[in-house]
């Protein structure tokens, strides 16, 4: 492989990026790149790039789908998690169960809308976001519920394994079940078949629908799981505490080189570009951008990757 095809790999630009962004957050703010601070990025960055794993396949899907909904299944999981488990170490099964149960509802119905009522994803999952959205003010009003198991904050925020904590590890195992999941079995290279071509993947026998459905489903798991360590971080959840995932997720896997048509890309890709967005966001509140010009700053990153990925050949994870 020579250098120019080399620099073209979205693993290799996010790695250079994220040295770099390193680089100048110590330069602007000393420690910045510190281990201690280094591993508390990690910890913020597997939570986006557990969000980020159902939104991958659901964009490798296809028909420019995207799940808007992510932000608000995370949010109600975060509350549900909470609530189940109440700051009871013997809550936390029930709490999991109950939290994968939710987002898997609420992806079930975002596939189905998709695949049998034939309405576009963009709207599907944004209409499913208003639903969310508005069941959380009614069951919380913007009140903090619930409370976060002591094993739980543990697992999420202290060392685990090799002076890591359990999150990233879950992280890690994440990672290794996508790749095995995308490449090695029929299932994912169903998905691939759909996002490259959905009509021949159709004349070939593949369950357009059910896999379809399938990953939606996923998605809503996904953003579920990092919903229940998104309390185990803060403690607690309010209403909206979900929402911030919701555009970076994207950015994370159109950076990661899963262009928005879908069919080709990885998850490897996007965990780089959750761990890049992660250091570029703590940037922006080291020199006090606040959360709108963060959103802001997000939203045109998403847009020069679109106006990338129009001049030239989408990059491959």
């Amino acid at each position: 492989m020579n250098v120019g095809a080399l620099v073209r790999q979205p693993l290799v630009v996010a790695l250079a990026l994220i040295v770099v962004l390193l680089a100048f957050g110590e330069w602007l703010s000393p420690g910045f790149a510190a281990p201690q601070q280094i591993l508390r990025l990690l910890i913020v960055a597997a939570l986006l790039g557990i969000v980020a794993a159902g939104q991958n396949l659901v964009i490798l899907g296809g028909r420019e789908g995207i799940d808007l909904s992510v932000g608000g299944v995370v949010s109600l999981s975060a509350i549900v998690a909470g609530n189940l488990m109440s700051g009871a170490d013997s809550g936390i099964p029930l709490a999991i169960l109950g939290c994968v149960a939710t987002g898997a509802l609420f992806g079930l119905f975002n596939g189905l809308g998709v695949t049998l009522l034939r309405i576009p994803p963009l709207v599907m999952t944004l209409g499913m976001l208003g639903v969310l959205q508005g069941l959380l003010v009614v069951i919380r009003q913007g009140i903090p519920s619930g409370r976060a198991a002591p094993a739980l904050s543990q697992f999420v925020s202290q060392p685990f394994l090799l002076g890591l904590p359990g999150i990233i590890w879950l992280w890690i195992a994440i990672g290794v079940v996508m790749a095995l999941l995308l490449t090695r079995t029929v299932f994912g290279h169903r998905v691939y078949a759909i996002g490259s071509n959905e009509h021949a993947a159709y004349m070939a026998g593949v369950p357009v629908r059910l896999i379809r459905i399938a990953i939606f489903v996923l998605s809503g798991v996904f953003a579920a799981i990092a919903g229940i360590c998104l309390l185990g971080y803060s403690g607690s959840s309010f209403a909206n505490v979900g929402e911030q995932y919701m555009l970076p997720s994207i950015i994370a896997v159109v950076f990661g080189g899963t262009p928005l048509s879908g069919g080709k890309g990885g998850y490897t890709g996007t965990m780089a570009g959750a761990v890049l967005l992660t250091i570029l966001q703590s940037i922006l509140t080291t020199v006090h951008i606040d959360e709108s010009g963060r959103q802001m700053v997000f939203g045109a990153t998403l847009i020069l990757l679109m106006f990338f990925y129009g001049r030239g050949k989408a990059m491959r994870a």
